[in-house]
């Protein structure tokens, strides 16, 4: 079994420092054998929330993986740990990776988050784009917490489906709080990618590729949404700037040189 990529304090906030064919080796050896395991993707507002969040950077931190799927999350595991990475690991792109090698592997995946038409066409769109892709079940869950009973319900449902891999689309923090309550239930990869439902379905554009290798996608989204996303990326983006100078000033300083990587371990809250 290959082992899990090392972990990098960011902020307090563990952050995997992989690749997308890494990560992808991980989660599919995981998903053949019907282990548990999850993967979460931290861009920029995910890392900031469980940065000042106690009780969910507990949960990010007991994770497998928690991807590097903002450009400048990339950027800080470079300046903070020397770790210069190829490329981020985004979600929406990670779950194409995904989807490609559970076609090639007969693998059935589950889908579960959004609306009910969103998960459907996804369901749709996967299947057309990957020929032998099986996917065993498309599942809208309501949109609130669900009860201790309705967790374990939902979790036979994901063990009796068959599948290897389990897409949530629930946004953030609560595809994470969800994937953290059921992980100890189900047989398979969890994988928390969040707007990748919307995308993939033609609900929402991605940003161009020049823009995602230029860390200018949170412009692209600001653009399509700036009632909805202004709050997030003025206050976000502007303490992870705050954050990185501060530790960046800090490690010139002597302050915290001895902080080392940190192996995957069970962290669970």
């Amino acid at each position: 079994m290959t082992a899990m990529p090392k972990k990098y304090p960011v902020f307090g906030v563990l952050v995997s420092a992989t690749t997308y064919d890494e990560a992808a080796t991980c989660i599919m050896e995981k998903a053949a054998a019907r282990e548990s395991c999850v993967s979460t993707y931290m861009p920029v507002h995910s890392l900031m929330l469980a940065a000042r969040n106690p009780e969910y950077r507990a949960i990010v931190n007991s994770f497998e993986l928690a991807c590097p799927d903002g450009q400048p999350v990339r950027h800080a595991l470079a300046m903070l740990h020397g770790r210069t990475l190829p490329d981020r690991v985004y979600g929406p792109q990670h779950m194409l990776v995904l989807c490609e090698r559970a076609a090639r592997q007969n693998i059935p995946v589950y889908l579960y988050g959004s609306t009910p038409r969103v998960v459907e066409k996804l369901g749709d769109t996967l299947r057309e784009r990957f020929p032998g892709l099986d996917v065993a079940y498309c599942e809208s869950p309501p949109f609130r917490t669900l009860s201790d009973a309705e967790l374990i319900e939902t979790a036979e449902r994901f063990n009796a489906s068959g599948a290897g891999l389990f897409f949530i689309g629930l946004g953030c923090p609560r595809q994470d709080e969800f994937a953290a309550r059921i992980r100890d239930k189900v047989h398979g990869a969890l994988l928390c990618v969040g707007a990748a439902f919307d995308f993939h379905a033609g609900e929402k554009p991605m940003a161009p590729a020049w823009m995602q290798r230029h860390s200018l996608e949170w412009l692209f989204r600001l653009c399509k949404e700036p009632r909805r996303l202004f709050g997030r990326y003025f206050v976000y983006n502007s303490l992870f700037l705050a954050y990185l100078g501060r530790d960046i000033l800090r490690r010139r300083l002597g302050i915290g040189r001895n902080e080392q990587s940190t192996d995957e371990k069970d962290t669970r809250p």
